[in-house]
């Protein structure tokens, strides 16, 4: 049986291991965020200069100490550490919103995350992106209002996505589009409202890609131009139509001679002159 010194002890022991594992966790987060950041931005020189001169990792700094304090009931000090990660920043974060693992906020400036968005892991975001919801109605109030990211999605800069509802894994939202409805996995979205142009990504690449501002290395395609591309299609395959059937006419022509003809040879001719 211990002793009551020893029991203390242990638990001190205890104690002391699970601050050890929550600092190692802690740091290994911060260590994945930095090296995210390294990776999908040809600027970063050193890990040193994203810690001290990137407002987007200083954010997330801001918002895990924010959404601690929220989860833990202290609503009025998330909201008032969140309230000076945006003045700091210029980036606004809600402490409610859910964020998962390697975000990358590049620029950042005015760029908004509702009270219950939600953001996988993986996903890159630009400067006045805003992740917006709907005004809630009777009723609905504490409900979710903003939208879902899945893993991997690029929103570029200027975009609005407003809304409770998915973005797939892998989408592409790009500068300026609004977003209202469902995006699903791997589309691109473009325009206002934001539509789907070019094919989903349904094949996972061997190796990581990184396309900035969410446009890949071969661009977009433009979907004004790709619907006025298959209407001057249409008319080319209406104008040879219209020739085949022009050629195909005094053939028709000639045959109704020569039929007329051969009913006038079984006695019309003498009707006539007998007429």
């Amino acid at each position: 049986m211990l002793e009551p010194a020893d029991a203390s002890d242990s638990a001190q022991r205890r104690a002391d291991r699970e601050v050890n594992i929550v600092v190692k966790m802690l740091m290994k987060n911060l260590r994945d965020e930095i090296d995210a950041i390294m990776a999908r931005d040809p600027a970063a020189r050193s890990r040193l200069e994203v810690v001290l001169c990137y407002p987007g990792f200083h954010a997330l700094l801001y918002y895990r100490a924010a959404h601690w304090l929220w989860e833990h009931s202290w609503q009025l000090a998330g909201r008032f550490v969140s309230h000076l990660g945006r003045m700091l920043t210029g980036i606004e974060i809600h402490p409610g919103a859910r964020i998962g693992k390697r975000l990358f906020i590049d620029h950042g400036m005015g760029l908004v995350i509702g009270e219950t968005t939600e953001i996988g892991d993986d996903c890159t975001l630009y400067h006045g992106v805003t992740l917006g919801g709907r005004a809630p109605q009777r009723g609905e109030f504490g409900q979710k209002r903003h939208p879902t990211l899945g893993n991997g999605v690029i929103v570029s800069s200027g975009a609005q996505v407003l809304g409770p509802f998915r973005v797939g894994d892998g989408a592409r939202i790009a500068a300026a589009a609004v977003v209202l409805a469902e995006v699903p996995d791997g589309a691109t979205m473009v325009g206002v409202p934001a539509r789907p142009v070019g094919g989903r990504r349904t094949e996972k690449p061997s190796a990581p890609t990184f396309d900035a501002y969410g446009i890949p290395p071969g661009g977009l395609p433009d979907p004004v131009a790709r619907t006025l591309d298959g209407l001057l299609d249409e008319v080319t395959s209406l104008r040879a139509r219209v020739t085949e059937l022009e050629k195909c006419e005094p053939a028709h022509a000639d045959a109704d001679v020569q039929a007329t003809k051969h009913q006038r040879g079984n006695g019309a001719d003498d009707e006539e002159r007998a007429a």
